[in-house]
């Protein structure tokens, strides 16, 4: 080989040097949270996820797992019962809090397998263009399909358990995700940095790693919370409808027992406090993605 001959492997090592690229992320993180940190209601919705995740995680030491049946039936707040009891005698408050910790457990792990698999099918599309065409039918198609129905005939199908629903919401979640990130990374694929990737290195791998899941990352940050929401009403609808695991205590499973026991309706509180909680769950997670969204904003963080 002459010295005019171009050899990309040996030039992997001379790409873009990663001590710049990581400065400039983090001085965009640093700037992304002091707008952030000035928002009232996305430090506030930063709160809430924070103890919820904190009660999910110091359940057992909160209150103790819900027994079989207790004596006091359906009795209101009070000092003794914070929350009310059900049809069957149990503390609505410990049910609420060892929801939390399924209910949080469910939006997690959809969530990553969602995320994963929908960022991996995007950025895939987008440097692939090849690929792009025949993703983007899948994902339209996916999105144009009946999405409740299906979840419900798929859980009913396979049984009702904590893997069935983490699968069944993954499964339907991941298709807004693609599209989210497939939008941010088609305007990364065609920047000139990495175009002075493609010379460097016949690598798509290295590529994609290095240089287009970095730029859509504050994109997939995104995703993670909205799709988590979106993921405990899923699991929490499938649980109303009495397809939820069980065998473990979720807010669904709450307001699925009240309505079997046919105290929906005359005890107000079975229903009012696990509502209050995916509610809290799903709205501090709207407004802290919002908030976040427009704190990485050039324009918010220049004022």
């Amino acid at each position: 080989m002459t010295s005019l001959e171009f050899d990309p492997a040996a030039t992997v090592g001379m790409s873009a040097p990663a001590e710049p690229v990581a400065t400039e992320n983090g001085r965009a993180g640093l700037a992304t949270w002091r707008v952030f940190r000035k928002e009232p209601l996305g430090i506030i919705s930063l709160v809430i996820l924070a103890l919820l995740i904190v009660v999910a995680l110091a359940a057992p030491l909160l209150a103790p797992y819900p027994a079989s049946y207790g004596t006091d039936v359906l009795k209101p707040p009070s000092l003794q019962y914070v929350f009310g009891t059900d049809s069957l005698g149990r503390d609505v408050l410990g049910e609420v809090i060892w929801g939390t910790q399924q209910s949080l457990l469910v939006a997690i792990a959809a969530s990553v397998i969602a995320i994963a698999f929908g960022t991996l099918v995007a950025v895939l599309g987008a440097y692939f263009k090849k690929l792009d065409g025949f993703i983007s039918v899948i994902v339209d198609l996916t999105l144009s399909l009946p999405v409740l129905p299906l979840m419900i005939l798929i859980a009913a199908l396979v049984g009702p358990s904590t893997g069935t629903i983490i699968a069944v919401v993954a499964a339907f979640s991941w298709p807004e995700v693609t599209r989210l990130v497939r939008s941010q990374a088609l305007t990364i694929v065609n920047l000139p940095y990495v175009d002075a990737a493609r010379l460097m290195t016949t690598s798509p791998l290295w590529i994609i790693s290095r240089h287009i899941v970095p730029a859509v990352t504050p994109v997939i940050v995104v995703s993670v919370v909205v799709t988590a929401s979106r993921a405990v009403l899923s699991a929490a609808g499938l649980a109303f409808l009495g397809l939820g695991d069980p065998t473990t205590w979720s807010w669904g499973r709450i307001l699925y027992e009240a309505q079997q026991s046919g105290a929906m309706s005359s005890a107000w509180w079975l229903t009012l406090f696990p509502s209050i909680a995916i509610l809290l769950l799903v709205l501090s997670a709207t407004l802290l993605s919002i908030a976040y969204n427009d704190a990485r904003n050039p324009r918010n963080r220049a004022r």
